[in-house]
């Protein structure tokens, strides 16, 4: 169940990025009418034909962001991590929602109000400069990895995800174990494959000890060769 809560967090720190291009009168607004929600894992935070109200930035936690595909088969096409913003691009299109955000374990999110946004834009414009660098980079993930995931064969396809979950969510203390409990099914939808192909494939990079598996843990035994195989595709 969502849980709302009193706005405990320091946002200055949680919400650098946003909060340094803020003159101190508009830093108060966005103190003011911040709302900071607790999701439980598994827990929708938004779905695919909502109307978006709110920009959100992690605080904690893991987030998904997947949409519906051919079949209904769900393909997650962005993974979030502290501290970054999400769910403003379909405001900025006039659209609904056209993917679904779901927290991978218990997560602390800080929704902005778009409206309050959309007046911080029209009176700042280091702010809509701030959004516009946002949304580029995130189109040229995009693009990468709409290249990579089409053209990759299917162990390069698996290797490329490893790493790029290591990079985004870091090593747990022994530096190898990659610090996000992921789901076969999630792990294949990252990969563009099927559960079963994800299987079969992280079964034959334990047999030639490139990785280790613990139940949802994965520990990167050979990160070179993951590395190799990432790269030739």
């Amino acid at each position: 169940m969502v849980k709302q809560e009193k706005k405990e967090i320091d946002l200055s720190s949680s919400l650098s990025d946003v909060w340094r291009v803020l003159s101190e009168q508009e830093r108060e607004v966005l103190k003011a009418r911040s709302i900071i929600r607790q999701y439980g894992r598994g827990e929708a935070i938004y779905s695919e034909g909502h109307i978006p109200e709110a920009m959100m930035c992690l605080l904690k936690g893991k987030v998904k962001i997947s949409k519906q595909g051919v079949g209904g088969r769900s393909q997650i096409i962005r993974l979030v991590k502290p501290i970054q913003y999400f769910a403003y691009r379909a405001y900025f299109a006039g659209e609904n929602y056209v993917t679904d955000a779901c927290a991978v374990e218990h997560s602390t999110v800080c929704l902005i109000p778009l409206s309050v946004v959309n007046e911080l834009i029209g009176s700042n414009l280091n702010l809509a400069m701030f959004f516009i660098r946002q949304l580029s980079i995130d189109l040229g993930i995009a693009d990468e990895r709409t290249v990579n995931l089409t053209q990759k064969h299917i162990r390069g396809r698996l290797a490329e995800s490893l790493l790029f979950l290591a990079d985004c969510y870091g090593y747990e203390p022994d530096n190898a174990t990659i610090s996000i409990f992921l789901s076969r099914e999630d792990l294949a939808s990252l990969s563009n494959m099927t559960t079963a192909n994800a299987i079969r494939t992280l079964s034959a990079f334990v047999s030639e000890r490139i990785i280790a598996l613990d139940g949802r843990k994965v520990k990167i035994l050979d990160e070179d060769r993951l590395q190799k195989i990432s790269r030739k595709g």
